[in-house]
């Protein structure tokens, strides 16, 4: 399996008092070449409709919160 780890972070809850092991990345588990996630230690590989559900989820909120150019 071939994988690209584009983000990996502890994220800390604004209050301070939670935190969430997160990674983000690529994977060709699959013959269908997609996005996987992992969050506390457990992994999904997204099929190629849900991780363009995901993609275009985060983009919203990012464009809302005028975090992308």
């Amino acid at each position: 399996m071939a994988t690209t780890m584009y983000f990996e972070e502890t994220i800390k809850d604004q209050g301070g008092k939670e935190t969430m092991e997160v990674e983000l990345g690529r994977s060709s588990f699959y013959p269908e070449d997609s996005i996987y996630l992992t969050v506390e230690g457990k992994t999904v590989i997204m099929d190629r409709a849900t991780a363009k559900r995901f993609v275009d989820a985060v983009v919203s909120v990012g464009a809302y919160h005028r975090l992308i150019d």
